[in-house]
């Protein structure tokens, strides 16, 4: 197995440097050329900056404005960072030992750095206020869903624990608000074929194999609302969303099924009523039962 490079530059707000290898051959007379034609969402006279103030590295240390390319090399460095909202809320740890840290991430708050969202992500809030540098998701929730996230503290035991979570075997338990039909059967099982194409914000029910199982239970109403506990089987992209949707009970504050409606990032108000509500498993290391359940709830 190849051993992974160690950066020459720190982390920064808690994210590693970005790391571009260059190819085996090309036409450029110096890494300056190739940086400059590679990344073209980059001005060059930015590039020519960050070189100008040794930001960008190699493993001997910063790359001059003229240094040769340098063919199979690979250089490090810090992306620069996209303006964003603060996400005025908390995360609450629900527990934490050396293996895993277990947490209450709130509405609008991404897992991980994406796009617009970097320094407002759990991620790096949680290396920086729990230093805890090494940290990693063993997987995700999306932005507008609270609940439970697990992150993994030992690098060497990131891909135990992100097992479970490809495997199935994680019992996961949401809870939802959305509108309450006297006339839906409920429990029940709710099957379908989700799919999600890149570069389209929103996934769509269609014909074909199942690929989505959900179990969805009315657990109280009042007022027209309903209070919902969701078992996924499967974890589709907005499968939840999806399936409360076509059982003609859309999820309260749902801004993508069954109608898209444009939302600002900065816009904090009506989160969407979907909590990620408990988390069961086997222990891959110590083999113990573990079940974690949220400090939130959502008001019917």
């Amino acid at each position: 197995m190849r051993r992974k490079l160690r950066p020459p530059l720190p982390q920064r707000h808690g994210l590693d440097p970005a790391r571009l290898r260059l190819p085996a051959a090309g036409p450029w007379a110096t890494i300056r050329d190739h940086l400059v034609e590679r990344l073209h969402r980059v001005a060059p006279e930015r590039i020519d900056s960050m070189l100008a103030e040794g930001l960008i590295h190699g493993l001997d240390g910063p790359i001059a404005p003229d240094a040769a390319f340098a063919p199979g090399t690979s250089v490090w460095f810090h992306r620069d960072l996209p303006d964003e909202a603060p996400v005025p809320f908390r995360i609450e740890v629900v527990h934490r030992d050396d293996a895993i840290v277990v947490v209450d991430k709130p509405h609008f708050l991404a897992t991980i750095p994406r796009g617009r969202h970097v320094l407002e992500t759990a991620l790096v809030r949680l290396r920086r206020d729990l230093g805890l540098p090494h940290l990693s998701p063993a997987h995700r929730l999306d932005r507008v869903t609270a609940g439970l996230v697990m992150f993994v503290v030992d690098p060497r035991l990131r891909g135990r624990y992100q097992l479970l979570f490809k495997d199935r075997v994680v019992r996961k338990e949401y809870e939802a608000i959305a509108p309450h039909r006297p006339d839906l059967a409920l429990p029940r099982r709710v099957t379908s074929r989700i799919v999600k194409v890149k570069g389209v914000i929103t996934a769509q029910e269609v014909e074909g194999p199942v690929n989505a199982e959900t179990h969805v239970e009315l657990v109280e109403h009042r007022g027209g609302w309903g209070r919902y506990r969701l078992v996924p089987v499967t974890g589709r992209t907005h499968q939840l969303r999806l399936h409360m949707a076509s059982l003609g009970v859309p999820i309260r504050n749902d801004d993508f099924y069954p109608v898209l409606r444009d939302k600002p990032l900065d816009d904090f108000t009506d989160p969407l009523q979907l909590l990620a509500k408990a988390l069961e498993f086997t222990d891959p290391v110590t083999g113990e039962h573990r079940r974690f359940a949220s400090g939130l709830r959502l008001e019917l």
